[in-house]
């Protein structure tokens, strides 16, 4: 059975890295620039420390209300 995507998210939303991904440390703040994809929806999302990253699982990025229920902010 697939894993169940949690709530897609829009572009524009502010979001966190929900752990260390290339040059960007778990809880870095970020805006999701693009949103793409049919059946696997991936994220580009330009972060605070200047990196833009593209082809991010939703699993890899948190709302702040997913980052700061998770005790991590």
């Amino acid at each position: 059975m697939a894993k169940e995507s949690p709530v897609e998210l829009r572009k524009g939303e502010k979001v966190f890295a929900a752990e260390d991904l290339p040059r960007v440390p778990a809880g870095t703040p970020g805006r999701v620039r693009m949103v793409a994809g049919v059946r696997w929806i991936r994220y580009r999302v330009d972060f605070e420390n200047g990196e833009s990253i593209g082809s991010l699982d939703r699993f890899k990025l948190a709302r702040p209300s997913e980052w700061s229920r998770n005790g991590a902010a």
